[in-house]
Order: structure tokens, then C-alpha cells, then sequence
């Protein structure tokens, strides 16, 4: 599990399958076992407050992103008025101080990060000769991104393989797409593979 202070009163929490599998929860759990969900964010923000100095008391926000790849990423906002904190289920406890509002997002994107482009274009010649030709490449923070969406790679080659491959030149990312698409910069949209092939292979060969 990785924590990391977005601001005063955020935070970002990317955990793993294998973080959910130590706690004894798997990915279904999170969308059907809503106390073993609550144990888990209430643990989640001891961590916080022990590593960050992140105390979360009084109403929250917590919105979880579920990728395909990589894990989950929970996205943690202290402040919600009290008008809000009223109006919205609270799914704590009365005798406890933090009230939790849980936003679920299940992603259909794989999303990977690369330290430089040269890494990016030695994992487009294995892809492309696989038959993918799909896939956006952001930069962002000097880091480059390659996103695919899921449904568009059935066709093409399996979910496990593309990981396993991604994972030979880069990292699993630990942003979601959402601050990807707006604070990064899209350098080719859909057909990144079959565009780097094009310009940084094929063209010097030609």
C-alpha cells in the first residue's frame, strides 16, 4: 500500500490485489461487503495518520477508483459540510468520529507509466507484432503513460498477457485517468502503438 498527500486535506491510497488479498478482501468484496469495506478504509486511515500526519475526523469523502491492472486507487477529501454529512448515508458508526461517504468507479482502462519514451517504443515493436495497434500515450511530470481501454483489446490479445508485458518496460500507474486527462498532455490518441511503430521504427528502416 502506497500513501501519498495530494494537499492539506487530501490524499491518494493505491493499494494492490495483493494489498486487498493480505487484508482478506477481494475485488467483488468492495462492491458487495460494505463493513469489511468500512474496516478496510478505517484501517487504511490509521496508516494515513501514522506515515502522513493525515488525521481524517468528522465527515470524509472517499472515492475509489478500480483499475483493471493495477488495483485500486482511493482517493481520500476531508471537509464535507455539515448540510452534505446530513443529506448522504453515513456508513460509520455513531460512536465514532469519522463518517464516510464511499464513491465506487470501476475502471475499464489500462493504465501504465514509463520513465522515458525510449522504454515506450521498445514495448511498442513487442506489441505490435502481437497484433495491438490500439492505445493513448500521455506525458505527465516528465512520465509517460500509455492507456488502453479494455473492451478494445478482446480481439486482439488477452488481458494477462498485455500486463505481463507492460510490466517488462513500465510500471504500474498509480494516478487515475481522470488527472491523466487533466492535468497531462495527450500526445496521440487510440492508435499510439500503431503511430510509434510507425514514426520510430518502421520510418528509420525505410
Amino acid at each position: 500500500m502506497r500513501l501519498e498527500r495530494l494537499n492539506g486535506d487530501r490524499i491518494k491510497i493505491f493499494l494492490t490485489f495483493d494489498d486487498l488479498k493480505e487484508r482478506g478482501i477481494t475485488k467483488e468484496d468492495m462492491w458487495h461487503d460494505l463493513p469489511r469495506v468500512e474496516k478496510l478504509f478505517r484501517d487504511m486511515m490509521l496508516e494515513a495518520d501514522d506515515e502522513l500526519g493525515f488525521e481524517a475526523s468528522g465527515p470524509i469523502d472517499v472515492e475509489v477508483f478500480s483499475l483493471p491492472a493495477q488495483g485500486m486507487v482511493v482517493i481520500v477529501s476531508k471537509g464535507r459540510t455539515a448540510q452534505e454529512s446530513d443529506s448522504e448515508e453515513d456508513l460509520g458508526d455513531e460512536d465514532d468520529f469519522i463518517q464516510m461517504q464511499v464513491t465506487l468507479d470501476e475502471s475499464q482502462d489500462v493504465l501504465y507509466q514509463f520513465e522515458q519514451l525510449d522504454d515506450v517504443v521498445a514495448l511498442t515493436e513487442t506489441l505490435y507484432h502481437l497484433g495491438v495497434r490500439t492505445g493513448s500515450l500521455y506525458l505527465f511530470e516528465k512520465k509517460y503513460y500509455l492507456r488502453f481501454d479494455e473492451d478494445h483489446l478482446n480481439s486482439t490479445i488477452d488481458l494477462d498477457t498485455l500486463i505481463a508485458i507492460l510490466a517488462e518496460y513500465g510500471n504500474t500507474s498509480t494516478i487515475t485517468i481522470y488527472r491523466l486527462e487533466e492535468y497531462g498532455k495527450c500526445l496521440m490518441k487510440n492508435n499510439a502503438i500503431s503511430d510509434l511503430y510507425q514514426y520510430f521504427i518502421e520510418a528509420p528502416h525505410t
